[in-house]
């Protein structure tokens, strides 16, 4: 691979506080870069130095490819209602002809037929497409992705990973998705503490190699400090030696310039000792720093064996109906992921269980002793004029201190804790609402994208902390590694019906994707067939035609073609 770009020593500050400290990395032509860290590391930040949309403090970027033709897709959140009015109205005709296609692969049909009320009510999933879709389109030789899975179902997933491997430019993803950056990504690049660790191969490998960096340092740490132990008792030692010596050399007649010496020795030999142990301070290895450990804890109050259960439920809207005769349960402990294309119900399900709107049929049966927790996704819900510790309203002085406890075990400051809501990121509002979900007694947790705008670590503790929780669980997500290390039982949105299935997450998708290998696999077989069967009849219809004939030329042209397809489908088959 040829060099595409280098940053050096690239700084930012905003106010009084440093981003980007001193930056260092190299992009190759064909890189997939993961760029991930904490929330507010940076990763944005240095993606508009990238882009050109800020400018860095100090430092340079080196393009090695002038006029690089840039597509960056930020977070949804950021497009406004006329960008996404101009992607389906513009003029260009090749391009909305792309734009068009693209959108239809995607998962977002008859985008071409939208109006401007439909438009303004696109799930958080189709925003996302149709900006992926748009940049798709303008063909792009340096793509920046900024949480391009957030609100993504599976298919545009799926078909996302499947068109970055075979796109040939170079793409810098920005994600906290582990499973896509597993499938995706060829080296990581970690943001922290303001400088660039790189890392080879996908986020798998940088974890296990992180991991042994981390212990490796600390190996080293602990044998330096034993180090340091030993000579400060070297150092106490031989100072007293030297207090002896001086003693002597005053008391012993005729011993006197002996003992002197001697204390002089000591005195020297403790200064070298100081000296070592100082540039050991300044020069030596650093103690590495631990990450933060966020505790999430969750009370569960349980009495029931079946918590919920659906009977003949249908929802529609306006003409389209999202589920009908469907029935399923969810028994207490059980741990449901919601599976299906965006825009199937899924949400709209959850607002049933909530009371929040009503179903065309059927009915929603909760055991009295039911008490339901809620994450939505929309954190514009909040009073975003409160302090984070006003947001709780909790005057107990006994359960204050323990909510203080718990903010500071997620990662809040005092000076943070006393900021008001409107002026934290989307992940710490997140987290400000986990934590009041926390304080509540419950037995069921209902989470929509739970770890949006969640960095990896905070992921980490909340997975595990959601694997321990003896209480139900009914989750919907695209964190593919969350659903896969946590579900047990499944709900799919399918043909217009909910079904339960008794598979755990893991299974059901290594089942939906066999199906799918199997389908293409009958699919390229028949397609074998018709391509042999047209060869057959082109051989019979050139035997009876003269070389010269126009006719021959273009079904001889028609022959090689079927033959190259011939050699393409078998070498399918046979893989």
């Amino acid at each position: 691979m040829s060099l595409l770009l280098k940053c050096i020593n690239i700084k930012k500050e905003f106010k009084d506080r440093i981003i980007l400290g001193n930056i260092n990395f190299h992009v190759e032509m064909g890189d997939r870069i993961a760029v991930v860290g904490n929330n507010g590391a940076g990763k944005t930040t240095l993606a508009n130095i990238i882009t050109g949309n800020l400018n860095q403090d100090s430092g340079q970027l080196i393009w090695h490819k002038k006029n690089m033709k840039i597509g960056y897709l930020h977070q949804s959140t950021y497009y406004t209602q006329s960008e996404f009015n101009h992607m389906v109205m513009t003029s260009d005709k090749i391009r909305i002809s792309d734009f068009f296609h693209t959108s239809k692969e995607l998962g977002v049909d008859n985008i071409e037929d939208y109006n401007t009320l439909r438009l303004e009510n696109l799930s958080g999933g189709e925003k996302t497409k149709l900006a992926l879709a748009k940049i798709w389109a303008q063909k792009p030789e340096l793509l920046i992705l900024d949480e391009p899975t957030n609100h993504m179902d599976y298919e545009g997933v799926r078909w996302l990973i499947t068109n970055i491997k075979k796109y040939e430019g170079t793409i810098i993803i920005i994600s906290h998705d582990r499973y896509f950056m597993d499938q995706v990504c060829n080296r990581v690049i970690e943001i922290e503490g303001g400088i660039a660790n790189c890392y080879k191969g996908n986020y798998s490998a940088y974890y296990t190699e992180k991991k042994k960096r981390y212990e490796s340092q600390l190996h080293q740490y602990q044998v330096q400090e034993k180090n340091k132990e030993a000579i400060k008792k070297e150092i106490i030692r031989l100072k007293q030696w030297s207090s002896k010596g001086h003693r002597d050399s005053t008391k012993k007649d005729g011993y006197k310039e002996k003992y002197r010496v001697r204390a002089k020795k000591k005195d020297k030999q403790v200064k070298s000792k100081i000296k070592k142990i100082e540039k050991l301070s300044y020069e030596g290895i650093e103690k590495p720093q631990e990450e933060q450990k966020i505790t999430f804890q969750f009370n569960n109050n349980s009495k029931s064996n079946k918590v919920l259960e659906a009977n003949n439920i249908r929802k529609r809207f306006d003409d389209k109906s999202l589920f009908e005769n469907s029935s399923f349960y969810i028994k207490s402990k059980e741990k449901i992921g919601l599976y299906g294309r965006n825009g199937c119900g899924k949400t709209t399900l959850i607002k049933a269980i909530l009371n929040e709107i009503k179903l065309d049929d059927g009915e929603i049966y909760l055991s009295p002793s039911t008490k339901i927790a809620y994450l939505s996704q929309d954190v514009g819900e909040m009073d975003i004029d409160k302090t984070v510790i006003q947001f709780f309203d909790i005057d107990d002085y006994q359960v204050r201190g323990t909510l203080q406890t718990l903010l500071a075990n997620m990662g809040f400051t005092k000076k943070m804790v006393n900021t008001k809501i409107k002026n934290l990121s989307v992940g710490e509002k997140t987290r400000v609402k986990i934590a009041y979900m926390i304080m509540m007694e419950n037995n069921v947790l209902i989470l929509d994208e739970p770890t949006n705008h969640l960095d990896l670590h905070s992921r980490e503790m909340l997975e595990k902390t959601l694997g321990d929780y003896q209480g139900s669980i009914i989750i919907v997500s695209h964190d593919r590694y969350l659903l896969e290390k946590l579900c047990d039982k499944v709900l799919i949105f399918e043909n217009g019906k909910i079904y339960r299935k008794e598979d755990s997450f893991k299974e059901y998708m290594l089942k939906l994707e066999n199906r799918d290998i199997r389908c293409n696999e009958k699919v390229t077989e028949e397609r074998l067939i018709i391509v042999e069967n047209r060869i057959a009849k082109i051989l019979g219809e050139l035997s009876l035609l003269n070389v010269q004939d126009e006719r021959y030329t273009i079904l001889d042209e028609e022959f090689k073609l079927l033959i190259q397809e011939k050699k393409e489908l078998m070498q399918l088959i046979n893989k």
